[in-house]
């Protein structure tokens, strides 16, 4: 098994803000990313969401994640009234499309763009790459690339990536499959925390890939939705600073109080790079609890799998898709 590659450099400081370089880009991008699905909770007002969004962006965070389906569209229309009034230019926005079809992918994304009101998105990726045959349907022919392609030669997109928290078998064949294709990704989002070390571990399998292809890491689920936490083992800033330890460009945490969004902010102020031996020790206190995934929902539950239970989200088959289905 690879050992898990550590971070060169904490990145460049500014301020109580570390920023890093968003693999080939050449984007500065906050370590510290804003979930997205997070402030479209019903429980929180739009005020309030549009308030965290503002005043993260006023603590430095840049990196702004979001989704076509998170809380049917809320979050993408909240982010997009707080994105006004200057505060568009000083976020790189990332939101993320179901679609595995051309048409699909394409009505997707023009919905993206009116509900976060811009004219262009800075990352658009592909979401829940969590079945082999995600990326088959994607970039067949009449499949979900050809649309995202034709958004980002008429200037609506800027990079492409793709996410998914359910195996990191996939995520190698994803690349596989877009190599075949002669494709390479600006970003790949998976989980990578305290845990995943010890069970079917992006960390080990994946991380050293995108670090060898120079393909940005969009670390999620540092504290696994907070099931981590409450394994009682490993504390909020234990979570995060083992994130960005990582090589990761940007770790993405889910903020829906000023609480959480300190708690970020200071994450970030406090950062130092942990060595290996430090590693060590905070993954041994994770070792036990960790084998058989019990903290990590996403890779052992269908409870995360939002496109499993909408299906519809997805769109029909591609063509290529129907002609590898077994006849009636």
């Amino acid at each position: 098994m690879n050992q898990i590659p550590l971070a060169s450099s904490a990145g460049t400081r500014k301020g109580d803000m570390i920023y890093r370089t968003l693999g080939r880009t050449g984007e500065q991008v906050s370590a510290i990313g804003m979930g997205g699905y997070h402030i479209g909770h019903h429980g929180l007002s739009e005020d309030d969401s549009v308030r965290l969004v503002r005043t993260a962006i006023d603590g430095g965070i840049t990196f702004m994640d979001n989704s076509w389906d998170y809380n049917e569209g809320e979050s993408e229309a909240r982010m997009g009234k707080a994105l006004k009034d200057g505060y568009r230019q000083k976020a790189f926005l990332m939101t993320k499309i179901d679609g595995r079809t051309k048409e699909m992918a394409a009505q997707q994304i023009e919905t993206c763009l009116k509900r976060l009101q811009t004219d262009h998105i800075d990352l658009l990726q592909h979401h829940e790459i969590i079945r082999f045959d995600d990326p088959d349907r994607i970039f067949a022919e009449g499949g979900a690339m050809e649309a995202v392609l034709a958004a980002k030669k008429a200037g609506k997109i800027r990079y492409i990536g793709f996410t998914g928290h359910k195996d990191p078998h996939i995520h190698l064949y994803t690349l596989r499959v877009a190599a075949d294709y002669d494709f390479h990704f600006d970003t790949v989002q998976m989980p990578l925390n305290v845990m995943d070390a010890h069970y079917r571990s992006f960390g080990q399998m994946v991380l050293p890939e995108l670090v060898k292809r120079e393909i940005g890491v969009l670390g999620m689920k540092s504290m696994g939705d907070g099931v981590i936490l409450k394994s009682r083992v490993v504390s909020p800033m234990e979570c995060l600073h083992y994130a960005l330890s990582l090589p990761t460009s940007v770790v993405i945490t889910g903020i829906d109080k000023p609480e959480i969004l300190d708690q970020a902010l200071e994450a970030a102020k406090t950062f130092k790079l942990m060595g290996r031996d430090q590693i060590a020790q905070l993954l041994s206190k994770t070792k036990e609890v960790a084998m058989a995934g019990k903290y990590e929902l996403f890779k052992t539950s269908s409870h995360f799998d939002s496109t499993a239970k909408h299906p519809d989200w997805l769109g029909g088959d591609t063509p290529a898709v129907q002609r590898l289905a077994p006849s009636a």
